[in-house]
């Protein structure tokens, strides 16, 4: 078995701050009987070191994000909403314009790898697997 490496570069462009959807191709993919345990693996895999991409973006570019002082207002505001919401909601990284910025402020906010790996997975994994099983 090979690996279906326009899925994975798919689920991996579409997982960062680039416009893209994977979700087609997994689906077209599974119409051609590709196999859904290793569909779903491949994408979710993609998916998933794509967001670590934006998570590090945020996470290296965290200097360039704080310049000023109205800046550094709205990081500590940041802060205190990821705080009381962040982490938990990266278990919904995988949604449509709001999923790559909360990789991005997960990275800012230097949220530990392990936890954002572990939430991001599980959520990403959950709408490829619901994805294949609906089909």
């Amino acid at each position: 078995m090979t690996m279906d490496w326009t899925l994975f570069g798919s689920a991996l462009l579409s997982s960062t701050l680039f416009p893209g959807g994977s979700e087609a191709l997994l689906l077209y993919r599974l119409h051609q009987g590709a196999d859904p345990f290793a569909s779903v693996a491949t994408a979710t895999v993609g998916n998933v070191l794509g967001s670590l991409i934006t998570y590090g973006m945020g996470r290296f570019g965290r200097q360039a994000v704080r310049r000023s002082e109205k800046a550094e207002l709205r990081a500590a505001r940041a802060e205190r909403w990821f705080a009381r919401y962040g982490r938990p909601s990266l278990l919904f990284a995988w949604l449509p314009v709001v999923g790559d910025p909360l990789c991005l402020v997960a990275g800012v906010l230097r949220v530990g790898v392990p936890v954002f790996l572990l939430l991001v997975t599980l959520g990403k994994l959950g709408r490829y697997a619901a994805l294949a099983w609906l089909m």
